[in-house]
């Protein structure tokens, strides 16, 4: 029997460094002959590593998909500040960090650790009125973002290395998705009196999705096909609910079963090991959030 969904998935991307976040989708695109793909959670050009992408009806599950935290391995340069709090920006200040003592450093990472609140880079994907920040810091504009509360589960450094001006450290950062890393570097920078920016940013995972599930854009052209099906990737994404044939059937047609106790967002897995939908309690009804494989397929 054919599978609605076997032209449906996600492809989890390691992003080059100098690529949007939509020039991926555009090779992918190409790659897969749907125009039906999409992402979640941009990457600057400079950044690499972990970029989630939907093909088809995998395009709808992106917003549902759990990426409530994000790990990163990034380089901070302590001694210089530039306009876009990364390495891409026009220098604005510089001072030596050759004063800059570690215990001071794990002091100041200590402070941005937990839960803070912190102001996202003015060159932000962020919309301000329908339009993103860094669009209207293009254009001219002085754009200055609130600053938002995020959390930080960890901030370690891996390494450290002294110039006669610069102070590098490598570091690695599990925190709230939301949190600008950029922001970290630039805090960091106010708070050593050095000023701060970030030279090299990889993201290693987005909630489950890990380097693990990635492929390089070269791997995916010669030879396109998915990191999970979609039944993968909601079974990674969520608890798993087993339903019978009869009972996937009516969640197909958006039904509502009867409660379970359930807490939270399941997903509804059928015996033959294919997921019809995302399931979540309301009241009396265990009740369809998403369904990943409609009677209408």
């Amino acid at each position: 029997m054919c599978d609605a969904l076997a032209n449906s998935g996600i492809v989890v991307v390691d992003k080059p460094a100098g690529m949007t976040s939509h020039d991926v989708v555009a090779k992918l695109r190409r790659a897969f002959g749907t125009r039906k793909v999409g992402h979640a959670g941009t990457l600057d050009p400079m950044a690499t590593g972990v970029l989630v992408a939907g093909i088809e009806r995998g395009t709808k599950f992106l917003a549902h998909m759990v990426a409530e935290t994000k790990t990163y391995e990034a380089t901070i340069r302590l001694g210089m500040a530039t306009t876009t709090d990364d390495a891409e920006g026009t220098e604005v200040s510089r001072a030596s960090a050759a004063l800059v003592d570690d215990s001071s450093i794990d002091t100041f990472i200590s402070q941005l650790t937990g839960d803070i609140m912190q102001r996202p880079s003015s060159v932000s994907a962020i919309k301000i009125d329908g339009k993103r920040a860094h669009e209207r810091v293009r254009a001219g504009e002085d754009v200055v973002i609130p600053e938002r509360p995020v959390t930080v589960f960890a901030f370690d450094v891996l390494d450290r290395r002294r110039d006669e001006e610069f102070y590098d450290l490598d570091v690695r950062v599990h925190c709230s998705s939301g949190t600008y890393i950029r922001s970290l570097a630039r805090d960091l920078g106010e708070l050593t009196g050095v000023g701060g920016h970030l030279t090299a940013l990889r993201r290693t995972a987005v909630g489950p999705f890990t380097l693990a599930h990635a492929r390089t854009l070269a791997e995916i052209e010669e030879s396109p096909s998915f990191s999970l099906t979609l039944d993968q990737a909601l079974a990674l994404s969520y608890p798993v609910l087993e339903v019978t044939e009869a009972e996937g059937a009516d969640l197909a047609m958006g039904k509502w079963l009867e409660p379970r106790g359930l807490q939270g967002v399941h997903a509804a897995i059928m015996p033959n090991g294919q997921a019809v939908a995302l399931v979540k309690e309301k009241g009396k009804r265990l009740s369809t959030v998403f369904v990943a494989r409609p009677s209408t397929l």
